[in-house]
């Protein structure tokens, strides 16, 4: 992938995240953007109670993951990394 095009969909990944933090937060959860992999994979990091969530599986896959792709079809899937 060029440069530039990474450019352009890690903008449109940390769009998606900023429209899906509120909800989130509301439930004193957070997601951050770490990384997007050269296979279209997002990496993110969940944190305050999504970090130790027995539901945070549901909220990455069923939640943060199914809105990325709806939004982004190029986007394979999002993935949680420990930090």
């Amino acid at each position: 992938m060029l440069d530039q095009d990474k450019v352009a969909l890690i903008s449109k990944v940390q769009n998606v995240i900023e429209q899906i933090r509120p909800y989130l937060q509301k439930d004193g959860g957070d997601v951050e953007f770490i990384n997007l992999t050269d296979d279209n994979i997002v990496e993110v990091q969940l944190m305050g109670a999504c970090g130790a969530c027995p539901y945070s599986l549901m909220t990455l896959k069923g939640g943060i993951e199914s809105a990325m792709i709806k939004a982004i079809p190029e986007i394979k899937a999002v993935e949680a990394v420990n930090l």
